[in-house]
């Protein structure tokens, strides 16, 4: 009930949106506006990405490795690191268990 209730929501909420954007200029002004900048940031996103294509390429290095080395993957899984905590917890179990049970009781 609580999706239907939202799915009507929105329709209602989009529906009064389009009636503003038809009345109203300055609010189709504002969404003009944010759509151009949206294409603008896309573009120079899309300018930026060649870029970095152009300068790998004249690299020498393939794109999927230099993609992998500037994120810091690799295709061999890398050895897991053992942290210093384990480490000491693994000793004191090795340790408690090499001693024997203390069963004197006084």
């Amino acid at each position: 009930m609580k999706k239907a209730f939202w799915l009507l929501t929105g329709i209602a909420a989009g529906l009064v949106i389009a009636k503003q954007l038809d009345e109203n200029p300055r609010a189709q002004a504002v969404v003009d506006d944010a759509a151009k900048r949206a294409k603008d940031f896309g573009a120079a996103i899309a300018e930026g990405f060649r870029e970095r294509e152009t300068e790998l390429a004249s690299a020498g290095v393939p794109a999927a490795k230099a993609t992998s080395k500037a994120t810091g993957t690799a295709s061999k899984a890398a050895p897991k690191k053992t942290s210093t905590a384990s480490k000491a917890k693994t000793t004191a179990r090795k340790s408690n268990a090499a001693k024997p049970a203390n069963t004197a009781t006084k």
